[in-house]
């Protein structure tokens, strides 16, 4: 993983829903590598770079729909985690589960609820 990689997975809801929870965060990390797409799979990841070029942007709050409780693991650098889960926070109802940290990144897992 580089430095500015941003690397998300999600189970629980829809592919609607990943796709929402993807959405919230590309106005702090851009478009993602590719939007979740499959309807048949039970986890989505989603992988978003080069987040040092962006600006400090985070998604409106409520701004996000889901029609069932998400939960979301993002990994990164520590920065890119607290970021994404900042941007998580305003766009759904989030709970965290935890964080591990590892040399140079961390991994969060939150619970987003609809």
């Amino acid at each position: 993983m580089s430095g500015t990689e941003l690397t998300v997975t999600l189970s629980g809801g829809s592919t609607t829903d990943a796709r929402a929870v993807v959405r919230a965060l590309e106005p702090a990390f851009g478009a993602a590598q590719e939007l979740p797409a499959d309807d048949n799979a039970t986890v989505h990841t989603a992988t978003f770079d080069s987040t040092d070029d962006l600006p400090a942007g985070v998604a409106e709050s409520g701004a996000g729909q889901l029609s069932a409780p998400v939960t979301v693991t993002v990994q990164g650098t520590p920065q890119a985690v607290e970021k994404a889960s900042d941007a998580l926070a305003l766009a759904f109802p989030v709970h965290d589960q935890g964080t591990a940290s590892g040399d140079q990144e961390q991994e969060r897992q939150l619970l987003l609820e609809p």
